[in-house]
């Protein structure tokens, strides 16, 4: 989901890089997140668990750049069928999901993933 360009840099302390996409027609997003497991985001970890989402995926890495990466990507289950959100839960989440990032100084814009990108 993500394409980390470099580990210099980080959006904010521990966080190199955030998405929040969802797979088409796009009512239900996961957070993906691109961390340093040396200096982990701890409380923004934690208040994503608050809010209901959980690690659905993790795997640590070496960036091309040699620095150390931590891949991690956040699902949250909806009613709906398959777990989907319903409408009012995708606005309630994602709204949710925008106070946190925008609290840290990280803006986040929601996408939907092309089809190729989806099921790759």
């Amino acid at each position: 989901m993500l394409f980390l360009k470099s580990t210099s840099v980080t959006k904010a302390p521990g966080i190199y890089e955030v998405d929040v996409a969802a797979k088409p027609p796009g009512k239900t997003f996961g957070i993906f997140m691109a961390t340093d497991p040396d200096n982990p985001p701890s409380s923004v970890l934690a208040e994503l668990e608050k809010l209901g989402f959980y690690r659905s995926y993790q795997q640590a890495y070496t960036h091309k750049d040699k620095g150390k990466v931590l891949d991690i990507h956040f699902h949250k289950n909806g009613t709906d069928l398959f777990n989907g959100w319903k409408t009012e839960e995708c606005e309630a989440n994602l709204t949710a999901i925008d106070n946190l990032f925008n609290g840290i100084g990280i803006k986040v814009a929601p996408r939907v993933m092309s089809l190729a990108e989806a099921y790759a």
